[in-house]
Formats: C-alpha cells, sequence, structure tokens
C-alpha cells in the first residue's frame, strides 16, 4: 500500500478556493489539464486512463478507460455523458461535498472525457434534495461557458460541448444507470433489463458514458500526472485514492480522501479516532444501507477491489458506518429494508414481494415467534431477490441480512420460539 500519507488530489482545493468562483479554479491550475488534453488526441487520452487503471467509484468499480473507449467506438451519433450525482444511497456525500466544493474539477473531468469520446453534450444527474450542490453546478456552467470551456468552439479549437443539469425528484432507484436514463428522457425512473448496456444503447438509444462525480474528478488528475504516475498510488488491483464518508458511532465523522489499500480499521481508529467512550464495535456497514455488514473482526480488511471481492465484500460507494455495542442488530436491518421496501420502484416481484415478506419475516424475530421455518424462506428470498431482481436496488437490498446471517447468526437464533418443520 502507498504512505497513508499520500497527497490528496481529490480534495486538494477543499477549503482553498472559493468554489463560486471560477477564477480561484483557473488560479490553482485549473482548465490547465483541459488545454493539454484537447492537443492530445481521442486515443492517447483514452489510453492514459486505460494505464492509471482507475474503476468506477460509483460502487460497480468497472474500468473506466474500457467505458470511455466502448462509447468512442459505439456506432451512433449524437454520443451523451453523464455524470451521476444522484447520491441517495445512506451513509454517503462525498458527490455533495466535491460539487460544494470544487465543481469546477467534475466539469473539466466531463470535458476531458467527452472530447475524447466524440460526445457533444452532457447531463450532470443531481439528487433532488441537493438544492446547494444544484445551485452551485449551475452557476458553475455558466461561468464555463462564459470563460470558453463550453459551448461551441472550445478555446478555438473547434470542439464544440455543453452540459445541462437535471434534477431528480427524490427516486432513490434513479441513482441506477437505466432508471436514471428514463429519467432524464421524462419517463418514469424505473430499471430496464440489461443488455443492452448504456455504452452502445443508452440515453435516447445512443451510446453514452455514465460515470459518478468522484469518478469523473480524477480525470484531470490522471491526465496532469499521465496514467503510469497515477497507478503507483494505490494496490495492484485498485489504483488512486478513494473518498470515504465515516460516520456512526465514531468520534470524527466526516470525509476522508485516502488510498486504496487502507484498512477500515485504520480509517476508523486514526481517522475516525475511534468510538466515544471505548465501546466495543458491534458490526460495521461498507457502501451504505445496500452494503455487507462485517464484525470487529474483520476491520483489517483494505478497500481493495480483489481482496474485498475474495471475501465476498464490497466498499461500494465509499461509506464507512460504524456501530458500537448498543445497538440492537434486528431493529437495524428491519429500518434498512423499511428504506428500500418504501424506495423501491415495485416493477419486479422478486424485489417488491421479496422486500414485503422479508419485511414479515423479521416482525417475528424481532417479537420472537420466528421458526426454523422463517430462517429457511429468509435464506430462500435473499437467493432469490438477488439473482432474480432487475437492477441493483432488489439485488442490494438484502446484502445486510445475509451478511448478519453469516457473521452473527445469533442473532436469529436466539429469537427462534420453535424449530418446526424446516421445508420450503
Amino acid at each position: 500500500m502507498s504512505n497513508i500519507n499520500t497527497k490528496k488530489l481529490l480534495t486538494a482545493r477543499f477549503g482553498t478556493i472559493d468554489p463560486g468562483s471560477i477564477k480561484d479554479y483557473i488560479s490553482s491550475g485549473g482548465y490547465s489539464v483541459l488545454q493539454k488534453a484537447l492537443l492530445m488526441n481521442e486515443d492517447e487520452i483514452i489510453n492514459e486512463v486505460k494505464a492509471s487503471g482507475l474503476k468506477g467509484r460509483g460502487g460497480a468499480g468497472f474500468p473506466t478507460g474500457l467505458k470511455m473507449d466502448s462509447v468512442k467506438q459505439a456506432e451512433g451519433t449524437p454520443k451523451y455523458i453523464i455524470c451521476n450525482a444522484d447520491e441517495g444511497e445512506p451513509g454517503n456525500f462525498k458527490d455533495r461535498l466535491l460539487m460544494e466544493n470544487d465543481p469546477h474539477q467534475i466539469i473539466e473531468g466531463m470535458i476531458i472525457c467527452a472530447y475524447a469520446t466524440g460526445t457533444r453534450h452532457g447531463y450532470i444527474f443531481i439528487r433532488g434534495e441537493y438544492l446547494k450542490s444544484i445551485r452551485i453546478m449551475e452557476a458553475a456552467l455558466e461561468q464555463a461557458r462564459v470563460k470558453g470551456y463550453l459551448g461551441d468552439n472550445i478555446l478555438d479549437t473547434g470542439f464544440d460541448f455543453d452540459i445541462d443539469v437535471h434534477t431528480g425528484a427524490g427516486s432513490y432507484v434513479c441513482g441506477e444507470e437505466f432508471a436514471l436514463l428514463v429519467s432524464i428522457e421524462g419517463k418514469s425512473g424505473r430499471a430496464t433489463y440489461k443488455p443492452p448496456f448504456p455504452t452502445t444503447c443508452g440515453l435516447y438509444d445512443k451510446p453514452t458514458q455514465i460515470n459518478n462525480v468522484e469518478t469523473f474528478c480524477n480525470i484531470p488528475h490522471i491526465i496532469d500526472m499521465g496514467g503510469t504516475e497515477f497507478s503507483k498510488i494505490g494496490t495492484d488491483s485498485s489504483k488512486g485514492t478513494k473518498l470515504i464518508c465515516l460516520s456512526g458511532n465514531v468520534i470524527n465523522p466526516g470525509l476522508y480522501e485516502v488510498p486504496l489499500g487502507t484498512t477500515v480499521r485504520y480509517i476508523i481508529d486514526e481517522l475516525g479516532g475511534g468510538v466515544p467512550n471505548n465501546r466495543a464495535i458491534k458490526m460495521v456497514q461498507l457502501g451504505g444501507a445496500s452494503g455487507p455488514v462485517i464484525p470487529e473482526g474483520m476491520l483489517d480488511v483494505k478497500l481493495d477491489f480483489a481482496e474485498m471481492r475474495e471475501k465476498d465484500l464490497n466498499f461500494g460507494s465509499g461509506a464507512i458506518i460504524v456501530m458500537d455495542e448498543r445497538i440492537n442488530v434486528l431493529d437495524i436491518l428491519k429500518r434498512i429494508i423499511q428504506f428500500f421496501h418504501h424506495e423501491s420502484c415495485g416493477k419486479c416481484t422478486p424485489c417488491r414481494e421479496g422486500l414485503t415478506q422479508m419485511l414479515i419475516i423479521l416482525d417475528r424475530f424481532i417479537e420472537g415467534t420466528a421458526s426454523g421455518q422463517d430462517l429457511a424462506l429468509l435464506d430462500v428470498l435473499i437467493e432469490t431477490m438477488s439473482q432474480a431482481s432487475i437492477c441493483g436496488l432488489g439485488q442490494a437490498a438484502p446484502t445486510a441480512v445475509k451478511k448478519v446471517l453469516e457473521y452473527f447468526p445469533e442473532e436469529f437464533n436466539s429469537r427462534i420460539h420453535s424449530m418446526g418443520p424446516v421445508t420450503v
């Protein structure tokens, strides 16, 4: 792992510039990388991103360079580029802070990607509740147009590109890329089956590159330092830094930027200051409400795509929620499932009905009236929802329940009233 004191990249300007001033951004080196990129050809830019090893920071971890190349090579015009800022996952707030502290970094990354892929129009899809973020991004876009970084004939290069802000209406499911696409098209935000994927058939059935806010913010740094140099940060399988949203029972909650490969324990104990009053940690949730939970004994796991995958874990968008010994595990699970039940679009049966049944079964365990049959049914529900739901909401909704069954089985077994016949 790289030294933990690696120079900050994405948050370097936080607190040092006025986010409402494009002059401050330019004075700190902003948009100079765009000028450099516009002197490169499209393949050179894409190859630098590939060499960097950057993977999407929205949770899926797909190689960004491959996505860019797919859009460039795809047939059909116009092409689109979309920044997914619909940060609805409980426990995550990094994208909001990026927009509110360094908005032009996002815009510069999007312009570079647009130039490399032959795209002429982009959207920033922002969560409707993020009123401050919306205001700041709209102002930043207008400033960029006035300075010639957006619009027709950018910096006298003949390249035309502009960006619009599109706001969501409070739907969690619109953070899923296909639901986001149909929402921009003016339709009900519901997921659709795939393939095809957005890189070939996205917005208005045209090739579309969709990336998370944090992903776009990495692009100027990659082009500035070069992909090979960027790849020296992190681990063999996970390159660059990662923004971590630390919350819960911790002394110093907040946003932290660390090299990939940093352990969860280091983030909680060294950056977060540990748990108040030296209470013991009961469990930690990674990635937000849809992410896995782990016991204290697994806190030395690294924020590394390969290591997490080996342990059947993931760190999603980067939330770390600390829960100490005072919590009631089943009550936490019920709140999580209630959230997803409320946010489900209701389109597919495994998600719609599965969440309803899961709440019924959880209530039985909480009341102490559950049977062995309920435990078996819970396993069936988890498997069915994970495998058969259309989108990530239904697929990931039971993750916390699944991991509690794996790491904290006593939480369920101690509540079984009678074993009864275990058949499904």
